[in-house]
């Protein structure tokens, strides 16, 4: 991926020279992330509007889960903390 890119999405993704595809699947990944309880149809709907199928949307969903649970145990339990 190119530096450039990498760094922008770093800084703020929203400002990124990312697809509109890309920016929706952030945006969902960000709500799931705050606060998921908060996601509703019309979320699931914006994401297909781009692209996205159920399956798609599961697999999102999924991942971004996993790294929201995974992140949340090894901050927990100390994990590469000096």
């Amino acid at each position: 991926m190119d530096e450039a890119l990498v760094s922008a999405l770093e800084e703020d993704y929203t400002r990124a020279p990312i697809s509109e595809q890309d920016r929706a699947m952030l945006d969902y990944v960000v709500q799931l992330t705050r606060d998921a309880t908060g996601i509703g149809p019309a979320d699931h709907e914006r994401l297909r509007s781009v692209g996205f199928d159920d399956r798609g949307i599961l697999q999102i969903t999924l991942i971004a889960s996993w790294f929201n649970y995974i992140n949340r145990v090894a901050d927990a339990l100390g994990v590469g903390r000096e």
